[in-house]
């Protein structure tokens, strides 16, 4: 601003922290940085905790989730080892593993529960999927070391009231036609393992061995696909589409985003929604300072005339009332980025107390799949969160610094 010089910023400071103001303006100065410290540092908050939630959806879903598939436009693939070394071979691929996948209806003692039964060979999935590593027990190579076996979710294995040993008869969408009539086809499978990664693969999710699925789905020696893994994640999609240009047409070629994106894209949206909502506590605050500069205008309207008198001129009164304004709410918004860092950096812990003193449990993990709140602070959101509270303060200070130039000092200095 070309009216900004020292006097005005060191004129507009004072006029911030002065304690010769009267007390309302105190009090309503007070009130516009405590909005602002408690604005910023929710905003703060909340955006980490939404990307702690993010994270922990990646992490957890994404772990038994391939990076891509490779399927059939025609129906299952019957010579798929060939194309399975075909793909190792392709540049940003590092694990291919057959699969089998259907929903089918799971029946227990007791229960009955819908499914997706996953047939995979477990020493080529351990190359795509972390399944392996959320075994409550057990080895998944168990499934191909006794037939007919299977590695249910937790949740599900809950649901249907079964453990490791029991049994449970898995319905398929198959007719089997007899001279009696037409039936569905069922088999009687036993629980060899439960796995846990506390998301929703808990409750739907199962396994059984590729030879299994084959004879189950009398599918002989062919599979529905190939599941891909890449050497990163999020640079699945561009690996994979170079993929698909090497691959006929008769193949299709699907990545994660496609077959999960959906969920993340509404995270995304959601956190969206959420930081401009809450966008809006920050902005309540910069525009209470509307009201500070409004009455800090009228209680220093002689200030005003000496000044004008003095040779100062209109961008130099702007600049005092802006430099005013913006040292209230440069304080707020120092003091709340802090407090909304340490709270994100401590969330978990303040959560944990406040559980204790309550005596109850604010996160069940049979609920919640989660024991404690994640946070993931993240810089660019600190820095945007900052940023927009500045602009809107900004945009508070300028009318009342308007009005402040265009006092006329011979009007105030007349009565004087």
């Amino acid at each position: 601003m070309s009216g900004l010089s020292h006097y005005a910023l060191f004129v507009g400071l004072r006029y911030s922290f002065s304690r010769k103001r009267s007390r309302f303006t105190g009090l309503i100065a007070s009130i516009s940085m405590l909005g602002m410290v408690l604005g910023v540092a929710t905003l703060i908050t909340v955006l980490s905790v939404m990307n702690g939630f993010a994270a922990e959806l990646r992490g957890r879903i994404l772990s038994l989730v391939p990076h891509g598939y490779v399927q059939s436009a025609d129906g299952p693939l019957s010579e798929w080892s060939a194309l399975a070394e075909r793909l190792r071979n392709q540049a940003g691929v590092v694990g291919v593993a057959p699969f089998i996948d259907d929903q089918v209806i799971l029946a227990g003692p007791r229960q009955l529960r819908g499914a997706r039964l996953t047939a995979i060979d477990p020493a080529q999935e351990a190359q795509v999927s972390w399944v392996g590593n959320a075994l409550l027990g057990g080895d998944m190579a168990e499934l191909l070391a006794e037939p007919f076996s299977i590695v249910l979710g937790s949740a599900l294995a809950a649901a249907l009231e079964v453990g490791p040993g029991d049994t449970v008869e898995v319905t398929l969408p198959r007719l089997t036609i007899t001279p009696l009539g037409t039936f569905p086809r069922s088999k009687r499978l036993t629980v060899s393992g439960l796995f846990r990664v506390n998301a929703q693969p808990d409750s739907q999710q199962a396994y059984v061995s590729l030879p299994t699925g084959q004879r189950l789905l009398a599918l002989g020696e062919a599979v529905d696909g190939l599941q891909v893994a890449t050497r990163d994640l999020m640079a699945a999609p561009e690996i994979l589409a170079d993929l698909a240009l090497a691959l006929p047409d008769s193949l299709v070629v699907t990545n994660w985003t496609q077959t999960q994106g959906s969920l993340f894209r509404a995270v995304r949206m959601e956190k969206l929604m959420v930081g401009l909502l809450l966008l809006s506590v920050v902005a309540v605050a910069a525009f209470n300072i509307v009201s500070t500069l409004v009455m800090s205008v009228a209680e220093k309207r002689r200030d005003i005339a000496v000044l004008r008198t003095l040779g100062a001129r209109a961008s130099g009164i702007v600049a005092i009332f802006v430099a005013h304004g913006l040292g209230l709410a440069l304080f707020g918004i120092a003091l709340g980025a802090l407090l909304g860092v340490v709270l994100s950096w401590q969330i978990a812990a303040v959560t944990a107390t406040l559980e204790n003193w309550l005596g109850v449990k604010l996160f069940d993990p049979a609920v919640y799949f989660i024991s404690e709140l994640p946070a993931r602070l993240m810089w660019g959101d600190v820095a945007a969160v900052v940023l927009a509270a500045l602009a809107l303060s900004l945009l508070a200070t300028l009318y009342p610094a308007w009005r402040a130039s265009r006092i006329a000092p011979a009007e105030v200095l007349r009565y004087e």
